[in-house]
């Protein structure tokens, strides 16, 4: 095999002629990676609830000299879902790229104080079912992959968790979720390998965004106590940046780069999974 010469290295990590829809693009993790997929060459399409965020991201990535829109959807809605598919399909054509950013943990489902695993109610864990495997990778797969599989090419790029390998303290039925996330990222991957669509995950380890900033920093700025639990555990004693799950992100979206990755899970965790003691 020829060594690759630096024309065809950098078409590795090309993304010019896909389509990426990014579900979950408006909150802070996932607009980085629409970002980043948009900057590697993609149409990016951003997905979320937020309008405001939303619009915001998809304005800033084309200010960056990106192309990406934005449309509304609650990834928990199969008929949203459905719109958002068919509104991808006639402004630029079947999607070749699928992130499916969408979860976070339900702070009414956090085990902590006086709070045991038996008060859970049924309710509440269903809820964060709903959110991070319903919304986070079940739904968009059920209507977006079918398209890919029928047009023969596609990555699928699920967001799952280092608690979905090993559970964490306080968020049983969010570790549960994500657990759930990567075996259906593998079960799809055997699925569909045949017909040209890759179904890969990212677990990601510590990254502050809007829904564990309370959890990881005290109101001055200082890390709370489940901060300093965590870095301690963390063999790089840092917590992650938005930026460094974009490479990985942009890896499996590229068929050149990664055209032989199915069923795998990158960790981008500092080296969380690989501590002891």
């Amino acid at each position: 095999m020829a060594a690759l010469d630096k024309e065809s290295l950098v078409k590795l990590f090309d993304l010019s002629e896909d389509i990426a829809v990014v579900i979950g693009g408006t909150g802070v993790l996932g607009g980085s990676l629409a970002e980043g997929l948009a900057m590697a060459g993609a149409k990016v399409v951003v997905v979320g609830r937020s309008t405001e965020r939303g619009e915001k991201r998809a304005h800033q990535i084309r200010q960056e000299g990106g192309k990406a829109v934005f449309i509304a959807a609650d990834a928990q809605s199969r008929e949203n879902l459905q719109s958002v598919l068919e509104e991808v399909l006639k402004a630029f054509g079947t999607p070749t790229v699928l992130v499916n950013a969408a979860g976070g943990n339900d702070p009414k489902v956090t085990v902590v104080g006086d709070k045991k695993f038996e008060a859970i109610t049924l309710e509440d864990w269903q809820s964060n079912y709903q959110l991070n495997l319903v919304g986070g990778a079940l739904l968009p797969c059920q209507v977006f992959g079918p398209a890919m599989v029928a047009n023969g090419v596609g990555s699928i790029i699920n967001i799952a968790s280092v608690s979905a390998h090993l559970p964490l303290s306080r968020v049983v039925s969010y570790s549960s979720a994500k657990a759930a996330v990567l075996n259906l990222t593998m079960f799809l991957a055997r699925e569909w390998a045949k017909s040209g669509v890759r179904v890969n995950s990212i677990t990601p380890g510590f990254f502050p965004a809007e829904q564990n900033r309370r959890l990881l920093f005290n109101e001055d700025g200082s890390p709370t106590p489940r901060a300093q639990q965590i870095l301690s555990h963390t063999p790089m004693s840092r917590f992650g940046s938005d930026q460094e799950l974009v490479g990985a992100a942009v890896f499996l979206a590229c068929r050149n780069a990664s055209g032989f990755v199915t069923g795998s899970d990158i960790r981008v965790d500092g080296g969380f999974l690989s501590q002891t003691i």
